[in-house]
């Protein structure tokens, strides 16, 4: 647990001094820094631009070996991401099935996620009826 923390603590500082474009995490409150509210600012050339998205970011106890969840606070009309908040992305999916490395980070995750808001997957649509839409 110790190291998850130290790796946690490692991330938000990041995260706060050299953030990537549009994204930034911080606790969601000063008593379990496993618990993480995030915001996504989408860029200009989106569906959704200069939207900005909240997000919750759980830290399972397995991590880095295991994704954190990732959940939509703000609703969004897309065809990876349910009305539920659920996202549909590779990246959040443990290995056989999905792209989950421990050398991710959560800056790494969280720019792959408004990439992804960008430019939907249609192949690996989590909503049929805006899969369809989208197509």
């Amino acid at each position: 647990m110790a190291a998850r923390l130290s790796r946690i603590r490692k991330e938000l500082e990041m995260l706060a001094t050299d953030p990537g474009p549009g994204i930034s995490a911080w606790p969601a409150n000063d008593n379990n820094m496993m618990q993480l509210q995030a915001q996504i600012q989408v860029p200009q050339e989106s569906p959704y631009q200069e939207g900005l998205y909240t997000l919750t970011v759980d830290i399972p106890d397995r991590y880095p070996f295991e994704p954190p969840r990732v959940r939509f606070l703000t609703p969004i009309y897309h065809p990876n991401i349910d009305s539920d908040g659920r996202i549909c992305l590779d990246t959040l999916k443990m290995q056989p099935h999905g792209s989950w490395s421990p050398s991710i980070n959560i800056n790494t995750l969280l720019l792959t996620i408004r990439v992804l808001m960008s430019n939907p997957n249609a192949d690996d649509g989590l909503v049929p009826d805006i899969t369809e839409e989208y197509k």
